[in-house]
């Protein structure tokens, strides 16, 4: 009876707690969502001789996402980044450089987290109000080299006195697995096409093959060339200067870099202190920066015709798809909605994809080519779109890309692990099968493959890839030799893709809008950005298991969690996949 009482009342208890927690939780949420909309319609009052401080902390994807539980304070169950979407920003600073009362921009940094091709637009958005004869200053406690490429673009930069700036050179790591899966006992069953398809190395290899090692080599000096001729360009230096700088490791104080990659040795109040000065402030205890997240361009008169931007964000399989997965029925089904929707003229298709599904690709690059046949259809490529990401790209009229854009990757592969030897030596497991037929059950995890299965298995294989190589050539109006010739599973960055073919014009998605604009005989027009947004509330109850496991192993894992999760996916893969190689890390 103890027991029994001590069981109701303890679950009593925890009904009560959990109906409590649910209704904070449930206010809260539906505050922010609230409160998400009457900040749309406050607008800050810009008066003469502002300047717009940008806060560049922490990631920056695609498209901004509202967090139901940025209010609640540092801490807060479930409290995310804040996350500024590439796009509102950069809309911003057009604005802001067309606004005459805001005079500069004041950029500090505090750990920014972006791809070197976001990057890159967010600094060609900066060159363009640099333009307008308005300034930029940047200050940072300390650097990356990410961050410095971004800086570089300011009229000054400074930097704390006992701070520091890393320019060294890029570089970048793979890890292999092959040793620990000998050590369980699990063989992994390899089936390619492409010399370059390297994500299957980390299972067979213990270091890079030579072909990795070529591609790897080539997209990273592409990359790391493109960042040090913007570089040089900014602060008249010269390339063999700032290679020099990295291969001595001459940057490693601040004071070595005055007068070269630093303007000035400075706190932050100083440097506050001189923007405001730069102005011509008098009264600088009132005077207040406009804080970028607040500011609220006007809108101009929407026209009836639109541009339809689509955002095909993270790896690509069948079904509907998640926040960091693009399913193929959903993005399919909202490529068709654009191309019936009679007020859209043109369509955008922004990819940030390393690929995925063979099968999820082609039904996205399906309904691109029906959309292509009724309007301007465009693609502007992110840090990533490569593989499957390049599959649902190539059909498109014309595809931008930044120059440090990693794209290509025209190959694909399958893996069939075999547990069968694992459960049995290390759990005394074994596995029967009876099969109507003598290949029943061929693909089966538990055992080797026989030749004539293998043999089986690669036909489909060299049959994606046969597909995959038509689709390119059909796009982008070229042999399929030529196609095979650059593809093979390499990797190219957006600079070399545009002079193979793979890509057409270097730029970034305000560049691919205003062809879209251009193709269609569009000079006023609305932008419509698809797959809409779903309001806060609706983002809390949609949240799956999953997510909160993901959560819970960045946290345990820290810097290491990126390796279980590549392990994780490619152990997890289902059919033939087009797919990047291996998850890019460059430090």
């Amino acid at each position: 009876m103890k027991q029994f009482f001590g069981a109701f009342f303890g679950s009593l208890v925890g009904i009560i707690l959990a109906t409590v927690l649910g209704i904070f939780i449930t206010i809260f949420a539906v505050k922010a969502t609230f409160d998400g909309e009457g900040e749309d319609e406050k607008e800050v009052v810009v008066k003469e001789n502002s300047i717009l401080k940008m806060d560049l902390e922490g990631p920056i994807n695609d498209r901004e996402a509202s967090n139901p539980f940025a209010n609640l304070g540092s801490g807060a169950m479930f409290e995310e980044p804040e996350d500024n979407g590439l796009g509102a920003i950069t809309r911003k600073i057009r604005a802001a450089a067309e606004d005459t009362k805001i005079k500069g921009i004041y950029l500090n940094f505090k750990g920014l987290q972006a791809g070197f091709a976001t990057i890159q637009e967010l600094r060609s958005a900066l060159l363009d109000f640099k333009k307008n004869g308005k300034f930029i200053y940047a200050y940072g406690e300390t650097f990356s080299e990410r961050e410095y490429f971004l800086a570089s673009v300011a009229n000054k930069v400074f930097v704390n006195p006992q701070g520091g700036l890393e320019w060294k050179g890029l570089a970048m790591q793979l890890m292999f697995f092959k040793k620990t899966l000998e050590k369980l006992d699990v063989d992994v069953q390899v089936y390619r096409h492409g010399r370059f398809k390297s994500a299957i190395e980390p299972f067979l290899l213990e270091k890079m093959s030579a072909a990795n090692r070529l591609q790897s080599e080539t997209y990273l000096n592409s990359i790391w060339g493109s960042m040090n001729e913007a570089v040089a360009s900014s602060r008249k230096m010269s390339v063999a200067d700032l290679n020099a700088l990295a291969n001595n490791l001459d940057a490693q104080f601040p004071e070595q870099m005055t007068g070269k990659l630093i303007d000035q040795l400075a706190y932050e109040d100083e440097v506050i202190a001189e923007l405001k000065q730069k102005v011509g402030v008098k009264d600088t205890a009132k005077y207040k920066f406009i804080e970028f997240n607040n500011y609220k361009p006007k809108r101009e008169k929407q026209s009836s015709d639109k541009i339809a931007v689509i955002y095909a964000a993270g790896s690509i399989s069948g079904g509907e798809g998640s926040d960091d997965e693009i399913g193929s029925d959903a993005l399919a089904r909202t490529i068709r909605s654009a191309r019936l929707n009679k007020k859209v003229k043109a369509i955008v298709l922004r990819v940030n994809s390393p690929g995925g599904s063979a099968l999820a690709s082609e039904v996205i690059w399906r309904e691109v080519v029906l959309a292509k046949k009724s309007k301007p259809f465009v693609v502007s490529m992110g840090d990533v779109a490569a593989s499957g990401g390049y599959y649902i790209s190539c059909g498109a009229d014309k595809i931008y890309a930044e120059p440090n854009t990693i794209t290509g990757s025209i190959g694909v592969f399958g893996l069939i692990p075999n547990l069968g030897r694992m459960l049995e030596n290390k759990f005394g497991i074994t596995v029967d099968t009876v099969n109507t037929n003598k290949y029943s059950d061929v693909g089966n995890a538990m055992r080797l493959a026989t030749p004539t299965e293998s043999a089986y298995i690669q036909k489909s294989v060299e049959q994606v890839y046969s597909t995959f190589m038509k689709r390119v050539a059909e796009g982008r109006k070229l042999t399929v030799a030529a196609v095979d010739s650059i593809g093979q599973g390499r990797i190219w960055t957006g600079a070399d893709a545009k002079k193979i073919g793979l890509v057409d014009e270097l730029g970034g998605l305000n560049d691919a809008i205003l062809f879209a604009a251009k193709k269609a005989g569009l000079k006023q027009y609305g932008i419509t950005e698809l797959p809409k947004i779903k309001n806060p509330f609706e983002v809390f109850l949609g949240k799956q298991r999953k997510d909160v496991e993901e959560q819970v192993m960045k946290q345990s894992l820290g810097e290491t969690y990126i390796w279980f999760k590549q392990a994780h996916q490619i152990m997890q893969l289902k059919g033939v996949q087009a797919r990047l190689p291996f998850e890019i890390i460059l430090q």
